[in-house]
């Protein structure tokens, strides 16, 4: 499993007249997570786009329990639990403090500059599979 956490600080123009954060900017947060996390573990979104090949969100899962408010301090966790195939599917969390207020996925897959599905470039197979040998598997809850 690969895990990263990143602090969001709710802007003003990022919430609504009630002060509450806008459902759309969570999918900005997860990006900021997503990358956040590949970077972490030497894989550049940068490197990837210029050896040709992309990383398109293909589906979206978001569940809002809570609201952000403006000024929250908050904790947004990415998680990639099962080494990439084709598809690629991230999770994530978002928290005030131990207050879960969002869960939500991503599913991806890699395309060339064409569009058209293409395995992930080597280098980025070789790092997943040296980051999900070292991983222990979840554990069932």
């Amino acid at each position: 499993m690969i895990q990263t956490k990143v602090t969001i600080n709710v802007r003003y123009a990022e919430t609504d007249q009630m002060g509450v954060a806008y459902h759309g900017n969570y999918l900005a947060w997860f990006e900021v997570a997503r990358t956040r996390m590949f970077k972490d573990v030497d894989i550049s979104y940068k490197k990837i786009e210029q050896d040709g090949y992309y990383f398109p969100v293909l589906e979206v899962s978001v569940k809002y329990h809570r609201p952000a408010l403006y000024d929250d301090d908050l904790t947004v966790v990415a998680r990639l639990e099962e080494k990439p195939v084709l598809r690629t599917r991230i999770n994530y969390e978002v928290y005030r403090g131990d207050t879960l207020l969002v869960t939500g996925s991503t599913t991806h897959a890699f395309i060339d500059r064409e569009g058209r599905p293409v395995r992930p470039p080597p280098y980025v197979t070789a790092k997943m599979n040296e980051l999900f040998r070292q991983s222990p598997p979840p554990q069932p809850q």
